[in-house]
């Protein structure tokens, strides 16, 4: 098939969920015989043509955190399909999903949509961005031929809301070896065990502020390494750089990818994300991957993703967040086997989740 992906900012890129998706969802698709373009936000620099396969289409956009620069990308990636052949368009995302219309009065194609969030939901939106983001997630229950969600409480809640039947299709994971503590070592001091890890964006809904103020009031010597885009300084991160400033067993090390990434979550005592809202938190995933330990808030979104192996604390209370803590620094470090990670993981196989995609595409050609 020719399949055209909208929605994700750059890829190949770590810069959210959504840019991880769409790669490994593309490059599969190629090695299986598709044809697949991926319309990329185009800010500044490098102009991109190929990637993996994939053919790639740059798309001028208004300097990443302009409020209109979702929307213009959006609106000007449907409008460049109208001259392709495209047997399928894959939206990512509600803001992109308000152009599904716009889409499908080219040739007639078959759209479907993938949410990966209520992201409307988000704090950092205002009121035009909030309207934007809800009035994509109506056109993608109004208008789209299948609609893929990533977790059991966004199904049910297209169900109630829309009348809309959707398909669950998680996340994946690629699987990787743990690694010991070399870069890492080198770079920050941290040994295996010798700190607790946020590995995440740096934004109000993922709770690291309910983190900070919990760990402050506890007497160890188990470090924080706040790992996540410092840049650009919104009022939040300035915020959590003032909290930071207050204790200095505190890392604030940045962004974070590759074998960094691999060895902080392969070496860490215990994984926390504090999340109040969750679409598929696949760092989360990587987390289980190198078998760390995992403390999460209880939303659905996260406890779904391995209920008999994580342990919990009530989201958005940090009193409790702060007991729980207590009670695992003060146990021994307990790890599964990778028999139990292996059964886990089982159900989030990349390889799988693109045959299981590519599905969802048939189904909308047949509708």
């Amino acid at each position: 098939m020719r399949i055209a992906m909208i929605g994700h900012k750059r890829v190949p890129s770590r810069a959210g969920g959504v840019e991880v998706v769409v790669g490994e969802l593309a490059s599969r698709m190629t090695k299986s015989g598709h044809d697949v373009t991926l319309y990329n936000r185009y800010y500044e620099g490098e102009k991109l043509s190929q990637w993996e396969g994939c053919k790639i289409i740059e798309i001028p956009t208004p300097a990443e955190g302009k409020k209109s620069s979702a929307l213009w990308y959006s609106i000007k990636a449907a409008f460049r399909t109208r001259h392709a052949s495209y047997d399928v368009i894959h939206f990512h995302a509600e803001g992109p999903c308000s152009m599904i219309p716009l889409a499908k009065l080219f040739r007639h194609r078959r759209c479907v949509a993938t949410i990966h969030g209520l992201d409307w939901q988000r704090a950092k939106w205002g009121r035009f961005a909030s309207f934007y983001l809800k009035f994509g997630e109506k056109m993608a229950a109004k208008h789209a031929d299948r609609v893929i969600v990533l977790s059991k409480g966004v199904q049910q809640y297209f169900k109630e809301k829309y009348g809309r039947t959707t398909t669950l299709i998680p996340n994946g994971i690629t699987r990787r070896p743990v690694l010991p503590a070399q870069i890492i070592k080198e770079e920050h001091g941290l040994e295996k065990d010798s700190y607790i890890l946020f590995l995440a964006r740096i934004t109000s809904e993922k709770g690291l502020h309910y983190l900070m103020q919990a760990y402050s009031n506890i007497d160890t010597n188990v470090k924080l390494v706040v790992a996540g885009g410092l840049e650009p300084e919104t009022e939040y991160i300035k915020q959590i750089k003032e909290m930071a400033q207050k204790d200095p067993r505190i890392q604030l090390i940045g962004f974070v990818q590759g074998q960094k990434m691999e060895e902080l979550f392969s070496n860490a005592r215990l994984y926390v994300l504090p999340s109040d809202i969750e679409g598929m938190p696949m760092s989360l995933l990587e987390a289980i991957n190198f078998n760390a330990p995992c403390l999460v808030s209880d939303i659905a979104e996260n406890v779904d993703v391995a209920p008999n192996y994580l342990k919990t604390f009530k989201h958005s209370d940090p009193e409790d967040l702060e007991r729980v803590l207590r009670e695992i620094l003060s146990s021994p470090v307990q790890r599964a086997s990778k028999e139990e990670i292996d059964e886990i993981l089982k159900p989030y196989d990349w390889d799988e989740i693109s045959r299981q995609t590519v599905g969802e595409y048939v189904s909308a050609r047949h509708v």
